[in-house]
């Protein structure tokens, strides 16, 4: 999966990185992220897995992407806009188990999947099913299995391919793929863990991304002196603060001030101090001796001995690994390195 610019971190590097691979497709989730990925060279299957506006079937024609189809008036108009395009179109069914934001109904699979069959003809290619778990990340794993079951006895219902090429069958994401890897059929989906997100407890990603900001400013300040907007902050004695250039305007989460946010400077910890600004954040590093303009601030990743995880931060900021990722702003420098 690499939709939302492969979770933030650049679709164009990560897509060039995973092609040693070879996988059989890449997921996006709008049309625009479609094309996006050929212009990044992929020229397999690109499977667009959110649903889509009317107006933007005959692009998706254009681009020569796969849709995945929720109801049958989808389905009428993907094959409608294929034959205007006198092309040919292939398409994948969301089964909904549970997860309810988009897909057909897994307990009405032999009423549509007969409609879905006979619309689809020789026009149109079915060429895979699939279901999303919802809480395969959750201590428990019981609804998992239940949506797994759901979506067996649905795929039973459906008609038999009309050209006796079987469907691809997939449900597994990042979670499935780790804590229950006999619900790997056909395909799996990794996507978070790919980006260094953790996916249940006991799970621990190798790290893939860091954040880090350079030291712009270091000033002394008296006992007293207030920081920030509302002036949350007052130094209650002298202290030494650094002033890091990077703000929410970036994708730093305002909630990291008053959650105790920390930054890593010189493999030491430094709190984050008042309101974090649109374009700066303040650190309190008079614990750390010698900290000077240039040197480098790590929010996310490590720095000598000491680590501050992208799941801590998520956690810290109320929130979840993925928001963290693909928040991060434009403004930001993405760097590469391939170990």
């Amino acid at each position: 999966m690499v939709k939302a610019d492969a979770y933030g971190l650049g679709m164009n590097r990560v897509v060039a990185a995973l092609l040693p691979e070879q996988p059989w497709a890449f997921g996006v989730a709008a049309v625009a992220e479609g094309e996006a990925l050929h212009r990044c060279g992929w020229r397999g299957p690109a499977i667009v897995f959110a649903p889509i506006a009317p107006g933007e079937y005959t692009r998706a024609v254009a681009a020569n992407l796969t849709l995945c189809l929720s109801d049958v008036e989808a389905v009428q108009r993907w094959v409608a806009a294929g034959r205007s395009a006198g092309q040919p179109v292939a398409f994948h069914t969301e089964i909904d188990t549970g997860m309810g934001r988009a897909g057909f109904s897994w307990s009405e699979a032999a009423e549509w999947g007969a409609a879905v069959s006979g619309i689809a003809g020789s026009d149109a290619r079915w060429e895979g099913c699939f279901t999303h778990f919802h809480s395969a990340d959750e201590p428990v794993l019981a609804p998992a299995d239940q949506q797994w079951q759901r979506f067996e006895q649905a795929l039973r219902s459906l008609p038999p391919p009309q050209d006796g090429v079987q469907r691809l069958i997939h449900a597994a994401n990042s979670a499935a793929a780790l804590r229950r890897p006999e619900y790997a059929r056909d395909l799996v989906r990794p996507g978070i863990f790919l980006y260094g997100g953790e996916v249940g407890a006991e799970s621990r990603p190798r790290a893939v991304a860091s954040l880090r900001a350079g030291v712009v400013l270091v000033r002394d300040v008296p006992a007293g002196t207030t920081l920030g907007y509302g002036a949350t902050y007052q130094a209650a004695r002298s202290e030494r603060w650094a002033t890091l250039g990077i703000g929410y305007g970036d994708g730093l989460r305002r909630a990291m001030g008053p959650a105790g946010g920390e930054v890593l400077i010189r493999g030491k910890r430094a709190p984050i101090i008042g309101r974090i600004s649109m374009d700066v954040t303040v650190v309190n590093v008079a614990s750390i001796p010698d900290v000077v303009p240039g040197d480098v601030a790590t929010l996310i990743g490590r720095d000598g001995n000491a680590e501050i995880r992208l799941d801590d931060v998520a956690v810290r900021c109320g929130t979840i690994s993925y928001e963290i990722l693909t928040g991060l702003g434009p403004r930001l420098p993405r760097v590469y390195d391939r170990l």
